[in-house]
């Protein structure tokens, strides 16, 4: 499943073992799927997705200032562009259904499992490279691909989150993941060369990705805390 989005997200993502797990079959993402996650738990999710999504796009903002390359470029500018203008956009149609305002979404309050998450990414970008932004981003870029992809399959059809898994399994968003993935293999093969495994920064660059991974685990517990 992995390989769609590139040898690089293919590579970590074996790395990552049983957290890569832990974060796409987590017991929220099962309540997606069969339709058993309490829709508080959802709305809550929700809200602090969005301001995920925004320092996201920060993120991949500050990916246009570490490129080397006008692909790079412009594969960062379109994503910030898809995060702003679309993936937001549709935290806010499902909250106004539930009576939550744009604004009250903007001033909520942020979660420390988002604080440490959000911030860990930005920091990866600030004193790191491209390609450490790059391995901070790639979890949540590739996993929502690989979860929506999946539970597409897998859903119930009576789910009451089928939305959700629509917006993430669609071919939209998957091709935004394959360009992602063959833009960072480029990135990775311009930096680290051919057998970027066996570069020095190559375990650095693995716990980037697993850290981020872990921090993935803990924004889905989040949400079911919040029961």
């Amino acid at each position: 499943m992995a390989a769609p989005y590139g040898n690089s997200f293919a590579l970590w993502r074996q790395g990552a073992g049983k957290h890569w797990q832990d974060y796409t079959r987590h017991s929220f993402v099962q309540g997606l799927s069969d339709g058993t996650l309490p829709r508080t738990a959802f709305l809550y999710y929700l809200i602090q997705d969005y301001i995920f999504l925004r320092h996201f796009s920060r993120a991949w903002a500050l990916a246009i200032v570490k490129s080397e390359t006008l692909d790079e470029m412009k594969t960062a500018a379109s994503t910030v562009d898809a995060l702003i203008n679309h993936e937001m956009q549709l935290h806010v149609s499902a909250c106004a259904k539930e009576g939550i305002s744009e604004q009250a979404l903007f001033d909520a309050d942020e979660h420390p499992a988002n604080l440490a998450y959000t911030r860990y990414v930005m920091d990866a970008g600030v004193s790191g490279d491209f390609l450490d932004l790059m391995a901070a981003l790639a979890p949540c870029v590739f996993g929502y691909a690989e979860i929506g992809a999946r539970l597409s399959d897998e859903k119930a059809d009576d789910t009451a989150y089928g939305d959700w898994i629509a917006t993430y399994a669609s071919a939209e968003y998957q091709d935004v993941c394959k360009a992602i993935g063959q833009m960072l293999d480029g990135a990775v093969a311009r930096r680290l060369g051919e057998t970027p495994e066996t570069s020095l920064r190559w375990a650095h660059l693995q716990t980037r990705f697993t850290t981020a991974t872990r921090l993935e685990v803990n924004f889905w517990q989040m949400g079911l805390d919040y029961v």
